[in-house]
């Protein structure tokens, strides 16, 4: 078991949700947590709480190494673990996302990602041990339909992480994906606001079926079943940050573990209609 002994973590998306709990979480068990956020109202927040928070806008290079350059500055070169966890959902079927719609969610959910990632693991080797943490999705494994962009960003994601963990082998940094199903946050509210920023609604042939979409995306009354508290990914991120053998992949929610068993058993058309009746209900990573 690995002691925290005020080792740095670095955090992305921390405003609300799964990224200022894992924060808070992290923070309370001895780490010495950098929680970054796009905005810089959330920025001066997190300061006002404690953290030392830092702005990182993921969709700017510039912001990425800027700021991994002052946490660096601050730590002595060291960074103990990344925690990859900012990011946004844009709903909408495949054909009615515009190419620069789709690059945009790239950009902030991989792209991103990949950049910051490739800019800690020079650190990470220099110091000879290290943890890749990221926060993936239920829908990293298996599609719904009117999540194509978040769906293909996580399915990239997955592919990246799974050949970065075979090529840091034997170098004591570990690479593991969470991947969460239903969580609550403000994911649906901001997927919402993507929607209605980016989607055609009256021009697509999906109009009907987005009004039952719009509804669930509009509603923060309830919550979809098998709903977690964000507690749920900090208990997984506890384990892949401190133990010595930390898992590839850490499921998240009953969705999750319901699905991957699913994906294993099921011919492709059998699983395909059980995703079209899923597809009703919300799906958060």
């Amino acid at each position: 078991m690995t002691s925290p002994q005020a080792r740095a973590v670095l955090i992305t998306g921390c405003s609300s949700g799964i990224g200022l709990c894992v924060a808070e979480g992290l923070r309370s068990r001895g780490y010495r947590v950098f929680a970054t956020a796009r905005k810089e109202a959330d920025v001066q927040r997190l300061n006002a709480d404690g953290f030392e928070s830092l702005k990182l806008d993921l969709s700017d290079p510039d912001s990425i190494a800027d700021t991994l350059e002052e946490i660096l500055e601050r730590t002595g070169n060291r960074l103990y673990a990344l925690f990859n966890n900012g990011g946004f959902g844009q709903p909408g079927a495949v054909e009615d996302v515009s190419t620069r719609v789709l690059r945009a969610q790239f950009e902030v959910n991989f792209f991103g990602w990949h950049e910051l990632t490739r800019r800690v693991l020079p650190v990470m080797r220099a110091q000879g041990e290290g943890r890749i943490i990221q926060n993936s999705s239920v829908l990293g494994f298996i599609t719904l339909k009117f999540r194509g962009a978040y769906n293909a960003s996580k399915f990239a994601l997955e592919g990246l992480s799974d050949t970065l963990r075979l090529e840091l082998r034997g170098t004591n940094i570990h690479v593991s994906l969470i991947e969460p199903g239903p969580v609550i946050s403000r994911f649906r509210e901001n997927a919402y606001r993507a929607f209605k920023s980016n989607i055609d609604v009256e021009s697509s042939p999906h109009q009907m079926a987005y009004v039952l979409l719009e509804r669930r995306l509009a509603d923060n009354e309830n919550e979809p079943p098998f709903t977690l508290p964000a507690s749920a990914v900090l208990k997984k991120v506890v384990h892949a940050i401190e133990s010595s053998r930390p898992r590839p992949r850490y499921y998240v929610t009953v969705p999750t573990y319901g699905f991957g068993v699913l994906k294993r058993l099921l011919p492709t058309r059998l699983l395909d209609r059980l995703l079209i009746a899923a597809s009703g209900a919300e799906v958060r990573h």
